[in-house]
C-alpha cells in the first residue's frame, strides 16, 4: 500500500528517485500515464493491468467510455526503475503535470500521485477547508 507524502526533485534529465518505502512495490515495473486534476498517476504493472482489464469492459457503444480510454492510454508509459530506484518520467507528461523541479509524489493507496509541489500545496490548502467541513459520509459505511 502506499501512503504519505514525499519531496524529491527532478534531475536535469527528468529523473526521479522513487521513495524508498515504494521502492519494493515498483520494482517489476511501473505505469505512468495522465491522472485528473492535471498530476500523474504511477501504478504497479499488477495493478495497472487489472485495471486495463476493468476498462475493456466498458462498451464501445460508449463515446465517454472511449474518450477517457483514449486520454488515459495514450498518456501510458511503462517504465523499470534503475538500480538507483530512479525512473525517467516523459516529457509529455511532464508538461500535462507542469512538473517543475519540486514534486509531491502522494501515496494513494493502490496508486502514487506525482504533482507539481507548488500544484500540490495550492490543491491541498484548497481541499483542507472542505475537508474540515465535511458532514456527510464520503464513503458510505466508511466515513
Amino acid at each position: 500500500m502506499f501512503l504519505g507524502t514525499y519531496e524529491p526533485k527532478l534531475d536535469d534529465k527528468g529523473r526521479l528517485i522513487l521513495p524508498a518505502k515504494y521502492r519494493d512495490q515498483l520494482t517489476a515495473g511501473l505505469v505512468l500515464t495522465r491522472g485528473q486534476e492535471r498530476c500523474l498517476y504511477m501504478f504497479p504493472m499488477r495493478e495497472f493491468e487489472a485495471i486495463h482489464e476493468q476498462l475493456r469492459s466498458a462498451p464501445l457503444t460508449s463515446k465517454q467510455a472511449r474518450q477517457y480510454l483514449r486520454v488515459f492510454l495514450s498518456g501510458a508509459t511503462d517504465e523499470q526503475p534503475d538500480k538507483q530506484g530512479r525512473i525517467t518520467i516523459p516529457a509529455n507528461l511532464r508538461e500535462y503535470a507542469g512538473l517543475g523541479r519540486e514534486l509531491a509524489v502522494i501515496g494513494m493507496g493502490t496508486r502514487v500521485e506525482i504533482w507539481d509541489l507548488q500544484t500540490w500545496n495550492t490543491y491541498l490548502a484548497a481541499q483542507e477547508a472542505e475537508y474540515s467541513d465535511t458532514a456527510e459520509e464520503v464513503v458510505p459505511g466508511v466515513f
